[in-house]
């Protein structure tokens, strides 16, 4: 199987104007610059990212990376290049200028962090007091410039009660997602107390529900809990989340890259799979042990054993966590495998599969595709093609993704709500 990076989160600096109580990386006003990559090797690890994907999603966050001097110019460098460029912020610095100047840069969406719609919670999980009202200003700004932002929210025991207030807010903000994030024992985080595995049950049937219901509006997604998979293929086989093709994405799809440089399998999963100041991103990702271990590894304890294993896999930041183990059970699941034979994805076009065109593509259509993300390439050709196909049409060009664009629901006709940080 070919493993390709198309997501990369990217965490630019340690730095950050608040303070908040589950920072993986324990970002705050007090860490320093001293350590982070310079600009040059910023835009020299680009280069190496793309010449392993000419296309990927480049999650630029941090800390804070609004407090990076050169924010602007490691996004425009890696957007003129063909990556798809997002940034994640808490969102309280996202002034009229610095949206102009990300736009500028060619980032195609920001995810913006609101923990509760109360001004004690938020304001004190996030250590600033009035950070609520500053980020909830900034959406207005971002809505002004017509930049589009996700929503995200870190469930918590303080917050479990109004989530399905802060997705239907959410929405009435216009925001193309709502992710819904599950704590996983790092950096600050590791101090918390976490939801106890049945609110993680009830959690994610309420967030199954709500991706169903905000269909064509606005997408809803779990992150760090992809038994969330196992709630959708049961309440809503339909649902175009099920077009994963593997497990939990962290070291197959997904990588992130610290302030220093090295490179982990995931913002939440610490260890360390190679050095970026002193190897080529291609050669860590192709050939560290750690990735390898993570593609090639048998999954542990019941999360080998169950029936959903090809669509879920459990979270293994998770189980490094708590467990030490990157291939061990994630300890936060409650489901007791039945026995069953291994489900397959049903789907025959996934996420991050290369795309064979069935049909006749102009050049200008083309280039269009190429510039979509390439975990999501696939899915949007075949949607395409088959309402071309529908109507009984057999060339794909720059009109005709123009008249479709606008009758396909939100879920494929845009690209830029394909987007995930980990702010």
């Amino acid at each position: 199987m070919s493993y390709v990076p198309h997501v990369v989160a990217w965490n630019l600096t340690r730095r950050c104007n608040l303070e908040c109580a589950h920072c993986y990386i324990a970002a705050g006003p007090h860490e320093s610059a001293t350590s982070e990559l310079g600009t040059a090797d910023c835009l020299r690890i680009v280069d190496e990212l793309l010449a392993v994907n000419p296309a990927p999603m480049i999650i630029l966050s941090g800390g804070e990376p609004l407090l990076r001097h050169d924010l602007t110019e490691i996004a425009g460098y890696a957007s003129r290049q063909g990556a798809t460029v997002v940034v994640g912020t808490n969102g309280t610095l996202l002034t009229d200028e610095r949206i102009a100047g990300l736009k500028g840069a060619g980032v195609r969406g920001v995810a913006v962090s609101i923990d509760s719609l109360r001004p004690t919670y938020h304001d004190n999980f996030r250590h600033g007091k009035g950070s609520l009202d500053d980020t909830i200003a900034a959406l207005g700004r971002l809505r002004a410039q017509r930049l589009d932002f996700i929503i995200q929210t870190t469930a918590t025991k303080g917050n479990r009660a109004e989530l399905e207030r802060v997705a239907q807010w959410s929405a009435e903000q216009g925001a193309v997602a709502f992710n819904c994030y599950f704590l996983v024992a790092t950096g600050r985080g590791a101090g918390l107390s976490d939801l106890a595995p049945a609110e993680y049950e009830a959690v994610l049937a309420d967030l199954a529900r709500w991706q169903r219901q905000y269909r064509g509006q606005m997408m809803i997604r779990a992150k760090c809990a992809p038994h969330f998979m196992r709630h959708v293929h049961s309440a809503d086989p339909d649902s175009p989340i099920l077009n994963y093709a593997t497990r939990c994405p962290c070291g197959t799809q997904y990588c992130r890259i610290t302030p220093d440089g090295k490179l982990t399998p995931c913002p939440y999963l610490p260890e360390v799979a190679g050095d970026l100041r002193a190897q080529n991103f291609g050669e860590i990702w192709r050939s560290a042990p750690l990735f390898r271990q993570l593609r090639e590894g048998t999954l542990g304890g019941k999360c080998g054993r169950c029936e959903y294993q090809r669509l879920c896999g459990g979270c293994r930041a998770r189980a490094f966590a708590l467990e030490g183990d990157v291939m061990a059970a994630d300890p936060s699941c409650v489901y007791e495998p039945s026995g069953a034979a291994v489900i397959e994805p049903e789907r025959d076009i996934t996420y991050g599969k290369d795309f064979v065109p069935a049909l006749a593509w102009s050049a200008a259509a083309r280039a269009r595709l190429d510039r979509i993300p390439s975990f999501v390439r696939g899915v949007v050709a075949k949607r395409v093609e088959d309402w071309a196909l529908a109507r009984g049409v057999h060339e794909i060009t720059p009109e005709l993704l123009t008249e479709i664009r606008s009758a396909m629901p939100v879920d494929f006709s845009k690209q830029r709500p394909f987007f995930v940080a980990d702010s």
